[in-house]
């Protein structure tokens, strides 16, 4: 058993409370890992809230990064001091998994927050807390991942940075490197420069996009996404963002991504799609989780796809954006601005106001 400081959410507020709580575990087949940093998703933001959908008292986070401190039965490719990234489980046995495709895995809940069994492996003076939040709930010193959601990644690598390949940063350039498959000189209009929308920008210049656009309501996301590698930058206030792209691009764009989840945008997104092209998205529209979408617009090979966690295979694309990024060729790291745990309210409410691109917590 091991004592951990946590961040407790225990009602809808978005104000955790830090407690002392007790670990139990690794069982067999996980991996314990004593976090070093974590990142903030909106993820985790919109399930503290009240649309949420995990049960409370909980335990969130799920960009952690850390180093291993034990290891349960059945693991033998990780060991003690190894540095890990963890990120989303598996089944391992679904033909998504099968296929080497773990992100769109069949029966996996990331919102669950027990063991598969049921059982609990964190308890505070009040009892029970759950936990397993994306294989994780890493908003705490020390966390439990299934061996499928723990990526070794390199020792020279700056460890407190890399917690969000995990999700958000592997989801934006999952998106473009994975899914879209994006080829030189084809183009790319993101919709929202937050961490995700910027990773996508930054892939795009990695496979030699011939335009890059960038979408948002924020000043200091476009000027960092022109720094990062957009062409054109478009504030999202000053006129359909449909018409300026199309100004710019009369036969549309190869490739759209939206990480708004707001329909009129994911609208605009489709509208200005090229004959063959393709539009993403991350989420559905958080109105309604419906879109009403343009049917004679798509009969010119246009086309629709959800994109769940870049669709990526962790174990082989975490350390690959880990080598960009040593390369100097992926600068995620300039998206990050830190705070300490105790802060983590504060990390929250910069989050939530565009304040801060990607806060991550140091855990020490």
């Amino acid at each position: 058993m091991t004592k951990i400081r946590a961040a407790v959410f225990r009602d809808e507020s978005l104000k955790p409370s830090l407690e002392e709580l007790e670990l139990t575990g690794p069982d067999e087949g996980e991996v314990l890992v004593r976090l070093t940093a974590t990142g903030v998703c909106h993820t985790d933001l919109k399930v503290a809230g009240p649309s949420g959908r995990s049960p409370r008292p909980v335990v969130l986070g799920h960009e952690g990064s850390g180093v291993v401190e034990a290891i349960g039965s059945g693991v033998t490719d990780i060991t003690k001091g190894d540095h890990v990234v963890m990120t989303f489980a598996s089944c391992g046995q679904c033909p998504s998994c099968l296929n080497s495709e773990p992100a769109i895995c069949y029966s996996t809940d990331h919102f669950a927050c027990t063991r598969p069994d049921g059982s609990y492996y964190l308890q505070g003076n009040e009892g029970p807390v759950h936990g397993d939040f994306f294989n994780q709930s890493s908003f705490a010193t020390h966390a439990i991942g299934k061996r499928r959601g723990i990526v070794k990644v390199r020792k020279d690598a700056p460890l407190e940075a890399l917690g969000p390949l995990g999700c958000g940063i592997q989801t934006g350039a999952g998106a473009v490197l994975n899914v879209f498959k994006l080829q030189p000189g084809q183009t790319l209009a993101v919709f929202g420069a937050g961490s995700l929308g910027l990773s996508a920008v930054m892939a795009a210049k990695i496979a030699g996009a011939g335009r890059i656009i960038a979408v948002d309501l924020h000043p200091n996301r476009l000027q960092m996404a022109a720094e990062l590698g957009a062409d054109e930058v478009i504030r999202a206030d000053d006129g359909p963002a449909s018409d300026r792209i199309l100004g710019l691009l009369p036969d549309g764009v190869d490739f759209t991504l939206d990480t708004t989840s707001l329909a009129p945008v994911m609208g605009h997104a489709i509208e200005v799609l090229a004959p063959n092209g393709t539009f993403g998205f991350v989420a559905p529209p958080e109105e309604t989780g419906e879109l009403t979408v343009p049917m004679r617009h798509l009969m010119k090979a246009r086309k629709i796809v959800g994109i769940t966690e870049g669709n990526s295979n962790p174990e082989v694309f975490i350390p690959r954006l880990v080598d960009f990024f040593m390369q100097g060729r992926f600068p995620f790291d300039r998206l990050i601005r830190y705070y300490p745990f105790d802060d983590i309210e504060q990390a929250f409410h910069d989050s939530e106001t565009g304040t801060t691109i990607k806060p991550v917590l140091q855990m020490n």
